[in-house]
C-alpha cells in the first residue's frame, strides 16, 4: 500500500481442519507490524495490513466475513493465506469452497499464499498446474500423489513463484508472515517485528527438520526384508551383492524391485540411513566429524561431508552448532 492510502487487505483462511494458532498468529504478527509501521514513520500516512478471516458462509453460498480488524470498510484482498493443518491433509471435499475463492480473487489480482497443509487447498484451486511448491515434508508425497501435475519440493520451506507462494513446516506460517511485511511494510519493519516476536529470521529448509521414512507398506516381502536387515545395520554392509543374497534375488532382479517398492535406489536409500544415524550422532554426542562419518561406514569423511550436506543443506558442522543436545568439548 502506498502511504495514506487504504490498508493493504490480508485474508486468512478458516478451512476445515485450518490450524488456529496460526490464523491468529498470523493476525497478531500482522497487527503489531502495521504498530511498529506507524512508530517508524512517525505519521499517520505509514503503510498498514487490514487482516481479514474467511469461513464457510451458513446458508452455504462460499465464504463470509467472520473477523476483520478494519471493518466497515469494502473487501478486495490483496493477499489470501491457506494457513497450516495439524489432522493431516484437509479432505478435498471440505476446502473446494475455499479454492474456488481463491481462484476467482487471484483472477482478480490476488497474491495467493499457502503453509503446510494449506497447500492442498492451494492445489485444488488448479492454479498449481505445472508449477512448484511444497508443503510439510510429511505431506510432499501424498500432495505429489494427488496432484500429480504440481512440481512438488518437500525440501524447500518456502518456494516464492511471484503471485503464489508455497511454504513448508507447520511453524512455516511466521516465515511467510515476515515475508509478506517486508513486502509491503519494508525491510525495517520486518526486522523490527520478528525482533519484537523473537523469530529468526536466518535462511532455514525443511530438510534441515525433516527424518527418512522408508515404505514399509509396498507389500514386496524379499525388499522388506532387506529394508529390515539395514535398518538393524544402519546402512552398514549395503552392497548391492549382500543386500540381493540377502533378499534371495538376482542383482537386476532385486534392484528393479527395490527401486519400484522404495522409490529409491539401493545405494540412496542406505546413504538415508547413514545420514540418518550421523545426525543422532551430531546431535547427542561430542565425537569429531571424522569419528561420526566412520562410525556410520564411510571410510572417507570428505565423502561423508559431501553426502551430509547434499541431503540435510547443512554441513556437518553446522548442523551440530544448530542441533546439538550435548554442548562441544
Amino acid at each position: 500500500m502506498s502511504a495514506g492510502g487504504h490498508p493493504t487487505e490480508i485474508a486468512i483462511l478458516a478451512y476445515p481442519r485450518a490450524q488456529s494458532a496460526a490464523i491468529h498468529g498470523l493476525t497478531d504478527l500482522f497487527v503489531e507490524a502495521s504498530r511498529i509501521s506507524h512508530r517508524l514513520a512517525e505519521d499517520s500516512k505509514a503503510s498498514t495490513l487490514r487482516v481479514t478471516h474467511w469461513r464457510p458462509a451458513g446458508d452455504g453460498s462460499g465464504l463470509e466475513l467472520s473477523f476483520d480488524t478494519h471493518p466497515g470498510q469494502a473487501s478486495r484482498p490483496t493477499v489470501i493465506i491457506a494457513p497450516p493443518t495439524l489432522a493431516g491433509p484437509p479432505i478435498p471435499e471440505t476446502i473446494r469452497p475455499f479454492a474456488q475463492w481463491m481462484r476467482e480473487r487471484h483472477d482478480k489480482g490476488a497474491t495467493l499464499c499457502s503453509i503446510c497443509g494449506g497447500t492442498f487447498v492451494l492445489a485444488e484451486s488448479g492454479l498449481l498446474s505445472n508449477r512448484a511448491a511444497t508443503t510439510h515434508w510429511g505431506y510432499a508425497e501424498e500432495l505429489a500423489r494427488l496432484y500429480p501435475d504440481i512440481h512438488v519440493d518437500g525440501d524447500k520451506l518456502i518456494v516464492e513463484d511471484g503471485d503464489i507462494i508455497s511454504s513448508g513446516g507447520i511453524m512455516s506460517w511466521t516465515d511467510v508472515g515476515l515475508k509478506l511485511i517486508d513486502r509491503f511494510l519494508g525491510s525495517a519493519v520486518m526486522l523490527a517485528t520478528a525482533r519484537f516476536f523473537l523469530i529468526d529470521t536466518a535462511g532455514r529448509e525443511q530438510r534441515f527438520y525433516s527424518t527418512f521414512s522408508p515404505k514399509l507398506d509396498h507389500g514386496d516381502e524379499a525388499v522388506l526384508k532387506v529394508q529390515h536387515w539395514l535398518q538393524k545395520e544402519d546402512g552398514h554392509q549395503a552392497t548391492l551383492a549382500a543386500m540381493a543374497l540377502h533378499a534371495g534375488l538376482e542383482e537386476r532382479t532385486f534392484l528393479r524391485r527395490f527401486r519400484k517398492a522404495t522409490g529409491l535406489n539401493p545405494t540412496e536409500y542406505s546413504q538415508r540411513l547413514r545420514i540418518g544415524k550421523a545426525r543422532e550422532l551430531l546431535e547427542l554426542t561430542n565425537r569429531t566429524i571424522d569419528q561420526v562419518a566412520w562410525a556410520v561406514g564411510y571410510d572417507d569423511p570428505g565423502s561423508f561431508r559431501k553426502t551430509f550436506h547434499k541431503l540435510i543443506g547443512l554441513k556437518p558442522g553446522d548442523y551440530r552448532k544448530r542441533f546439538a543436545v550435548t554442548p562441544a568439548a
